[in-house]
């Protein structure tokens, strides 16, 4: 195992870039990492001659009220992570090196697929996260890119950026990695208390509840997830959807084949979100 060469600024990385040998991947984070992160790393290790982490917790997509200044900041941890899954360098630079002019006049805009779902409850969010993604991916110049099917709505959108501003980048999605007990992997869960640890398994037995029901149609399937999540009322949902995986419509009564059935809930004080895909209808 070999320490990743750890860089904060644009020459530093400019410099250590121009030596790295491709295909290069490069995986974005916002820190705070865990067995999830390790696993998009040990996928870009696999297939790439070069894997960039990225670790840059981005302002412009958290808005007023979220938890900017509350979330976990781990870099020495996550360097030994990194290290450990086969990161060769870690790119971690604060606001002034991502925005040396201060919040950008010029963003990337979502459109309408970053005004649903986590888009409506967080106005804005997906303007910023593609903005920063657009940025990282322009100073790291990586062949491939890998991002978590967990956060589906955020992967649709960079898939869709990349093709529409034909940044010649490979997106490359790694199935969410989970606990034993079906929790998904997330930096949030740090926040979780036993007993908001064990109310947050109700996202994912909705989940199953809800893909079980699939055969029986679209309204099957909601009402299955519903009633799993109607159960635990220490659970706060935000939204439970079936949705088109690409153009993130409801899919119709009428609908066959694969949706995605995505959803957020607040466990305590934690906003966590969760997805999976449902074939919907019989062969």
């Amino acid at each position: 195992m070999t320490d990743p060469r750890l860089v904060r600024t644009r020459a530093e990385l400019a410099e250590v870039r121009a030596a790295l040998p491709g295909p290069v991947a490069v995986v974005m984070t916002m820190g705070a990492l865990h067995p999830g992160h390790a696993r998009l790393l040990t996928e870009a290790r696999r297939d790439n001659a070069s894997v960039v982490l990225t670790v840059f917790l981005n302002p412009l997509q958290f808005g007023p009220n979220e938890d900017l200044a509350r979330y976990p900041r781990t870099l020495d941890a996550d360097l030994e992570l990194a290290a450990a899954a086969g990161a060769d360098v870690v790119f971690a630079p604060g606001p002034d090196v991502v925005y040396p002019d201060g919040d950008p006049l010029v963003r990337v805009s979502a459109g309408p697929l970053g005004e649903v779902l986590e888009g409506a409850s967080r106005p804005g969010h997906f303007d910023g996260v593609l903005t920063v993604v657009a940025k990282l991916l322009n100073l790291v110049r990586p062949e491939r890119a890998y991002f978590g099917q967990k956060d589906a709505q955020q992967l649709l959108l960079v898939r869709r950026m990349v093709r529409d501003l034909d940044l010649g980048v490979d997106v490359v999605a790694v199935p969410t990695v989970r606990e034993d007990d079906g929790l998904a992997l997330s930096s949030r869960n740090r926040y979780l208390s036993p007993f908001d640890r064990e109310v947050a398994l109700v996202l994912n037995r909705a989940l199953s509840a809800g893909s079980a029901a699939g055969p029986e149609g679209p309204s099957a399937v909601r009402r299955a997830a519903r009633d799993v999540l109607r159960a635990e009322p220490a659970a706060r949902v935000d939204y439970l959807a079936l949705v088109d995986p690409v153009t993130l419509a409801d899919v119709p009564e009428h609908f066959r084949g694969e949706a995605l059935l995505a959803l957020a809930a607040r466990v305590g004080p934690t906003r966590l979100i969760d997805n999976a895909p449902v074939v919907v209808g019989r062969p």
